[in-house]
């Protein structure tokens, strides 16, 4: 049995196979680079939750396969929410975490550390053939510190120490960091409900 992640990012990939295995053996997860390429939808919905339900009907409407999509960002106190789901696209195109990285340190460098709280959000869709829709959502609160450390993970995980932890998010290995994270938590919860539909579509 195949599922679609519409993503390209390796990492996201394999974190996806992490958690659907233990709930759904024998999935394969492929992504966008696994299979013929498509015209992907332009994330302009004004929640994580739009994005991603966008992205899972058009990667089913393109491949014909089971497809989970998600979309995440991070929300820092101290800016009002942003960069919200602007998060992988702040410091403009082209996508750049480094410059990302950069631009938030910056816009943070007089904010003193009692008010550097932030949370990552984390919404995944999955639409199936059969037309059953699922959405979930996932949060990890923590703060965001003054350097870059760590070289596992992606995006702002550089900065993002979650709560109750002194690393970042990415220096934790990859089993502790899915034990907390936003999609970690996302995705345990979906997990079983799209084993469930897998399992009853046949």
């Amino acid at each position: 049995m195949r599922v679609f992640l519409a993503s390209r990012n390796p990492k996201k990939l394999a974190e996806m196979q992490r958690i659907l295995a233990e709930h759904a053996p024998g999935i394969e997860v492929v992504g966008l680079d696994d299979l013929p390429t498509y015209d992907e939808p332009v994330e302009d919905q004004p929640d994580f939750e739009g994005n991603a339900l966008l992205k899972a009907r058009a990667g089913l409407a393109a491949t014909g396969l089971p497809t989970l999509a998600d979309d995440s960002g991070l929300c820092v106190d101290a800016l009002n929410g942003m960069p919200g789901v602007l998060s992988a696209r702040w410091s403009g195109p082209p996508k750049s975490d480094d410059r990302n990285n950069s631009l938030l340190l910056d816009q943070l460098a007089d904010v003193p550390d009692g008010r550097r709280g932030a949370h990552f959000v984390c919404a995944v869709a999955f639409c199936h053939p059969d037309g059953a829709e699922l959405v979930v959502h996932g949060r990890m609160d923590g703060r965001i510190l003054r350097e870059v450390r760590g070289s596992g993970g992606f995006g702002y995980d550089v900065l993002f120490a979650a709560e109750g932890h002194d690393l970042t998010t990415a220096e934790l290995d990859p089993v502790e960091k899915d034990a907390i994270s936003h999609r970690g938590r996302a995705l345990r919860e979906i997990a079983p409900q799209v084993a469930s539909v897998l399992a009853t579509a046949g």
